[in-house]
């Protein structure tokens, strides 16, 4: 089982149940395949760097999940054929970055730790 990273953009023009709706679909997806969901963390609606398909906000969402890696292709079909997604992008997280995102959420120092001389 390897650790991912998955970032969804999806269309600012959800309303809050469909928005819910579409996490729930890709956190159950994720979970029937072998999946486990780590994190989640939706982050609602933000401003896009530029604009997607004449969009300029979107809502995200960052979902981290241990799985076998078969599982993304079966989830990045899904992504695709939906709709509501603007962009997605899966990210392989090895243990520095998992080592770091949990100490981030605990807040706990992120940066590296420094010794005294």
């Amino acid at each position: 089982m390897m650790n991912y990273e998955l970032m969804v953009i999806f269309t600012p023009v959800l309303s809050e149940d469909d928005y819910k709706a579409a996490q729930k679909k890709f956190a159950d997806l994720i979970k029937e395949n072998g999946g486990e969901i780590t994190h989640e963390n939706p982050w609602g609606l933000r401003s896009l760097a530029y604009p997607i398909r004449k969009k300029t906000t979107g809502m995200y969402l960052v979902l981290e999940y241990n799985a076998p890696s078969d599982l993304n292709e079966k989830l990045k079909i899904q992504l695709n054929r939906d709709e509501n997604v603007l962009r997605h992008m899966v990210t392989a997280l090895d243990k520095h970055a998992v080592e770091y995102n949990n100490r981030k959420r605990h807040g706990v120092n992120a940066e590296s730790k420094t010794t005294e001389a």
